[in-house]
């Protein structure tokens, strides 16, 4: 999938005159898109400040739901993964061409409205979509589908066996200290009884007297005991609960493929206006008011990578003396979010990434 550059520089005489430049000087490296956008209303040099920073987040964050969603619909649809990509689009766009041809949606996010109300909303629409968790870690896995009987001491008036989650680059320490963790853990109890890439599962025995403690202290070393007793009736009608449960989902396929595809879109129509509210944002604090600049998209490869980052900064290294320096941010000593070199690496010109490999693990 497709990688693009929001990127902005002032306007020249006009903003249209600054896309023909870099259009031209683009030649054979890459296509250039106008990013249009709408007269949003500026507010004062403090909510900017303000939105700058709560707008970081909310990208980050908008992006992650948006990412979790689909990586659910590659999951529910593993028997149709040819499938998949017809599912992802951005109100019936391929996502490529809806973020090319941005469009901003006064329907959804009124431009009368305040950039932090606009902020709002979008954070307000995605805080309840997903709380989506990892898939696969034995942390979440069924345990009684990862264990035997004969992992576990039964029928004991005293020990127990216990289900440790253990990250894979603590297992030297886990070795080293479970039998210390609490008094009465058994010693060379411990047995590792299933793994993936990133955790693994161990057994160890203790009494049963110092569970509680034993979790306790395991909990401080980032172990987790899980909540498990081992029943072979109970595990025979889990089994039995899986096959209709295997039988609903065919069921539901229909229903769930048409809530992800709806939710996905949603999201990810979101997320790139989140790109350009942020984009605005910073070139208001960067290039100062009355508002003169534009914002474009420029699609690097690993081919042109190099050559379209040297381009840039060659058309644009005169910018370097008007960021920093500038007598408003002297003045009021702001630590802005996207002008810090402590926060991340600085251009001459506002710069975001946007990266369309969803669906990538």
């Amino acid at each position: 999938m497709a990688e693009y550059w929001l990127i902005s520089a002032p306007g020249d005489k006009t903003p249209q005159q600054t896309y023909a430049n870099l259009k031209s000087k683009m030649t054979g490296l890459s296509p250039v898109f106008q990013l249009q956008l709408p007269e949003l209303k500026v507010g004062t040099l403090d909510t900017l400040v303000g939105l700058s920073d709560d707008l970081g987040k909310l990208d980050i964050f908008v992006e992650s739901v948006t990412r979790k969603l689909a990586h659910y619909m590659v999951d529910v649809m593993e028997e149709h993964q040819d499938r998949v990509r017809e599912n992802m689009l951005a109100n019936g766009q391929e996502l490529s061409n809806f973020v090319t041809k941005f469009q901003w949606d006064s329907a959804k996010y009124p431009i009368k409205q305040s950039l932090r109300n606009l902020t709002e909303i979008i954070s307000k629409g995605h805080s309840g979509v997903i709380g989506a968790e990892s898939y696969g870690k034995p942390s979440h896995k069924k345990l009684g589908d990862l264990v035997k009987k004969e992992d576990f001491v039964l029928d004991s008036e005293y020990l127990t066996t216990q289900l440790v989650v253990v990250p894979r680059p603590l297992y030297n320490q886990w070795q080293q200290v479970y039998w210390k963790l609490t008094d009465m853990v058994v010693p060379e109890s411990s047995s590792k009884v299933y793994e993936d890439n990133e955790h693994g599962l161990f057994t160890v025995t203790l009494f049963k007297k110092v569970v509680d403690e034993f979790k306790l202290h395991a909990r401080d070393k980032k172990f987790l005991v899980r909540d498990f007793v081992y029943d072979e009736q109970a595990l025979e009608a889990g089994k039995n609960e899986i096959t209709k449960l295997e039988s609903d989902k065919k069921k539901q396929f229909g229903p769930l493929v048409r809530w992800l595809r709806v939710n996905f879109s949603d999201s990810f129509i979101a997320w790139i206006h989140v790109k350009a509210l942020r984009v605005f944002v910073e070139s208001v604090l960067r290039y100062g008011l009355p508002v003169n600049f534009q914002a474009m998209l420029v699609q690097p490869t690993k081919r042109t990578h190099k050559k379209i980052k040297d381009m840039l900064d060659t058309c644009y290294q005169h910018l370097d003396n008007q960021g920093f320096s500038s007598t408003m941010y002297d003045t009021l000593n702001l630590d802005i979010p996207g002008l810090s070199l402590s926060q991340q690496e600085y251009y001459p010109y506002v710069f975001y990434d946007i990266k369309l490999d969803l669906i990538e693990r």
